[in-house]
């Protein structure tokens, strides 16, 4: 089993502890946690989670945190990000091939799941 750290988050959009402190990353992975949850329509703990689980919810926190850092907005799946010439931001990857691969993931993450009981 795997579990998020919030270096991973950072990781994705290379930014550091200075641009966004542990616990906001934590708050960002716990809501991202959440929203599995429902998509999914099962508990998940990002703690000890899955690997796929986990490449969802670090790349929605990395999300988070791109709106965050812009001053845009995050609910759910659904983003909004302002005006984004705010320096950390240079090295961030673009939010749409960000989003792209959450809704790839997703997709593979709702797949039927055939196994032994």
């Amino acid at each position: 089993m795997a579990s998020v750290s919030v270096d991973d988050v950072r990781d994705v959009i290379n930014v550091t502890a200075v641009d966004v402190a542990d616990a906001k990353v934590l708050k960002m992975i716990k809501r991202a946690e959440v929203a599995l949850e429902l998509e999914l329509g099962k508990e998940i703990d990002y703690a000890d989670c899955t690997d796929s689980e986990k490449e969802f919810i670090v790349v929605l926190a990395a999300v988070y945190a791109i709106c965050y850092l812009t001053g845009g907005s995050a609910v759910g799946l659904s983003f909004s990000v302002g005006d984004q010439n705010v320096s950390v931001l240079d090295k961030v990857p673009p939010l749409d091939i960000l989003q792209a691969e959450l809704e790839r993931m997703l997709a593979g993450l709702k797949q039927p799941h055939v196994g032994r009981v």
